[in-house]
Formats: structure tokens, C-alpha cells, sequence
């Protein structure tokens, strides 16, 4: 299975959906079983690291996100993954534009795999809390698709 995070500069939201679904899956002994990347919609990161707020946030929790850096999205990308997971309503109407007409198209989603939100927010132009909140949010998602890999895999 291929996983694509993605949020608008790759280096918030995805990147920490990243870092948390790998540091999860190798917990559950499930690591060699999914591809993980991370991307954004927009250009302005392309190969900076992740936000130093989000690192040290993730760091927090014991997830690692310093190897990580930022990419955008690319049309290749709806050949490569299985699942491509937007983290607000802009991004994902922004890979709907991008898809493909045809060939192999993943399918589309908002992270909320078992998240009460409809949105995992944008903390950028936040402080501290945000980052937090976005920690709180994507724990949860990724447990979720933690359990849907390993029903993929029979554990």
C-alpha cells in the first residue's frame, strides 16, 4: 500500500501525518507493509525542512521529522499512490483539479479517518496550541489507518 499525505506547503500537517503513521506502523510491525511520502499542493517549501514548531512538537510525542523535506505534488503522484490524503477542503479540491482523466487514480480523502473534525487545521500562523491540536488529530487518524493496514495484512 502507497500513502500520500498532503497539505498546502508540506511542512506542517503532512509532514507530521508522515512522521506519525511511520513511527506507528514500525510499532506495529507493519513498517515494510506501506509506502509513506508526504507533499504539497503549493511550491514555496520544495526541499526545506518541516516548520521548526512542528518538529519540536512531534518531537515531544517521539516522532521524528528532521530527515523530512518538502516537495509538491505532482500529476505523477495519482500514478504512484494507492491513497492520497488531503488535510483540509482547499487541498483536496486542489488534487481534484490535478487528477488525471485517466489510468490509475488512487483514491481521494480528507485525513479524518476517525477524527471529529471535518479538517485538520493549518496551525502556521498559530502558536504552540496549534501544533498540538494538529498532534492530537493526526494520532488519531493514524491509529485508524494503522488498523486498516493490518486488516489488509491479516493481524
Amino acid at each position: 500500500m502507497r500513502i500520500l499525505f498532503v497539505c498546502m506547503g508540506n511542512i506542517c500537517r503532512s509532514p507530521t501525518a508522515e512522521g506519525i503513521l511511520r513511527a506507528k506502523l514500525d510499532a506495529a510491525g507493519l513498517a515494510e507493509a506501506v509506502e509513506l511520502d508526504s507533499a504539497g499542493t503549493g511550491d514555496w517549501h520544495v526541499g526545506k525542512a518541516p516548520d521548526a514548531r512542528a518538529i519540536q512538537a512531534a518531537a515531544g510525542r517521539g516522532y521524528d521529522l528532521g530527515a523530512l523535506r518538502g516537495r509538491q505534488v505532482t500529476a505523477g503522484d495519482f500514478q504512484r499512490f494507492d491513497l492520497i490524503l488531503a488535510m483540509d477542503q482547499d487541498n483536496l479540491a486542489w488534487l481534484e483539479q490535478l487528477r488525471p482523466d485517466q489510468g490509475a487514480v488512487p483514491e481521494l480523502f480528507l485525513a479524518r479517518q476517525g477524527l471529529a473534525v471535518d479538517e485538520v487545521p493549518d496551525p502556521y500562523y498559530g502558536g504552540a496550541a496549534g501544533f498540538e491540536r494538529v498532534l492530537d488529530l493526526l494520532e488519531s487518524a493514524c491509529d485508524g489507518l494503522v488498523a486498516e493496514v493490518a486488516a489488509r495484512h491479516g493481524r
